[in-house]
């Protein structure tokens, strides 16, 4: 019974986290420029945008079915750090 709810507890927290983290991905997204996602090479900023809402409701959905839920998640983690890294440099320039 213990074993069950700290699982129960953990899998919470860990779907709260990732949830902050869809809402942070596509708050950046939105702050940033347009030219800024072809500049780096990756899809349109309405493109990521429909990725990261179509993560973000998967997420939510998620806890009914697992695999909607780590959809949800790889979207989410694609953008946050293969595309973001990318975007921040282009928009502030080189970093010493």
């Amino acid at each position: 019974m213990i074993a069950s709810s700290f699982s129960q507890t953990i899998f919470l927290i860990l779907q709260i986290i990732s949830i902050a983290g869809a809402a942070f991905a596509i708050f950046h997204a939105l702050r940033q420029r347009q030219d800024a996602f072809p500049a780096a090479g990756k899809l349109t900023k309405p493109a990521w945008l429909g990725i990261l809402a179509v993560g973000l409701l998967l997420m939510l959905i998620g806890p009914m079915v697992i695999m909607f839920w780590i959809i949800g998640i790889v979207a989410i983690a694609v953008y946050l750090v293969d595309v973001r890294p990318k975007i921040d440099s282009i928009q502030r320039g080189p970093r010493w």
